[in-house]
């Protein structure tokens, strides 16, 4: 009998796990690019069980050859991450989106080009050929001209712009230096893969937007207004909200965690991407690309001491969008609580 009911008990206890991923809620959320460590926070928190703690069943669907704002308006994803610039532009053009955290502090994009190339500012850029990215990726890039008075030919309405563009896939090695006299370059990934190309750091010349205030927010947290207002979620009995609020929470404690342990976060990150942890173009393994990534991110998520992960600084924000209509990305300007909501935050102890 004791046997029996051991064996019973045995039989119960193994079944549990299921059972309770069984009652996770799924939610699908929309990465910007492959698996690395720029998304770090996401993979840690599900590989450190923060979002089954939440009741959530977290799905990071790859990113790269799709628009993250319109893959979240059409329902193909439940929340997903962008950059403000490709957010407000498509919601100008019709998506129904509504920003609730901010993850980078500040803004990663860099114009790289070499140290003996004569250029040392932006307004050097003139006349010279400039590589740059799409799928949204480009708005910064304009911005960048339009604050020098640089028109490109990302304008198809100019006639003889001053600076010539190729449009390439995110790979430096395809254009870089033989094709661009400047290439675009994210400071934690092509940057290190420029590096790896065999041009040492000290050798290039890096070009901050933010010198000329022409930096734009990038990686950011968005949903659409249907997925908040949904009384019941997928029929999960938990409301939208609810499940925005458990999302943030799970996803900030899983960016604390991948700030705080570095090394770790790069392991997580190492076991849920494959051939793009090394970085395209770069000759660094795996493992040396995404301990420099995760550094560069670390330093943008949470600039200081003084940063709260997630939270939305309104100031910055304004600046974004201002910037946006200055340059004529944006037809006309965007108040900040018709684009933010700021509850889902303070919900959940974030101001």
């Amino acid at each position: 009998m004791k046997r029996t009911v051991l064996s019973l008990l045995a039989l119960f206890v193994a079944a549990l796990p299921l059972a309770t991923a069984q009652d996770l809620i799924p939610v699908n959320f929309q990465s910007k690019w492959f698996p690395q460590s720029q998304f770090a926070g996401y993979f840690v928190a599900i590989d450190k069980g923060f979002y089954a703690e939440e009741g959530l069943d977290v799905t990071v669907l790859d990113g790269g050859n799709v628009n993250p704002t319109v893959q979240v308006a059409s329902g193909n994803a439940d929340f997903g991450t962008d950059w403000i610039a490709n957010m407000l532009v498509q919601r100008e053009q019709g998506l129904n989106v509504v920003q609730v955290a901010q993850v980078f502090q500040t803004s990663g994009y860099r114009m790289v080009a070499l140290g003996d190339s004569g250029i040392e500012t932006f307004g050097d850029l003139a006349g010279r050929t400039v590589g740059v990215w799409g799928f949204g990726n480009e708005f910064v890039s304009q911005a960048v001209f339009a604050t020098e008075e640089l028109t490109s030919d990302l304008d198809p309405t100019v006639g003889s712009p001053d600076v010539s563009i190729v449009v390439y896939a995110f790979d430096p090695a395809l254009v870089f230096p033989n094709e661009v006299d400047v290439a675009s370059a994210m400071i934690y990934n092509e940057l290190d893969q420029i590096v790896g190309l065999g041009f040492p750091l000290a050798s290039l010349t890096v070009l901050d937007p933010a010198d000329i205030d022409a930096a734009l927010l990038e990686d950011l947290i968005f949903t659409t207004p249907d997925v908040l207002a949904d009384p019941d979620f997928k029929e999960s009995g938990v409301s939208g909200r609810e499940v925005a609020e458990r999302f943030l929470r799970a996803t900030l404690r899983g960016w604390q965690s991948a700030v705080d342990n570095p090394d770790e976060a790069v392991f997580i990150v190492l076991g849920y991407c494959g051939d793009t942890c090394a970085g395209s173009g770069s000759t660094q393994s795996p493992l040396i690309h995404q301990t420099w990534q995760m550094a560069r991110v670390a330093e943008l998520v949470q600039p200081d001491m003084y940063s709260t992960i997630g939270a939305i600084d309104q100031g910055a924000w304004e600046r974004s969008v201002e910037l946006l209509v200055e340059v004529g990305l944006l037809n006309e300007s965007v108040g900040f609580a018709d684009v933010v909501d700021t509850s889902v935050l303070e919900a959940i102890g974030v101001e």
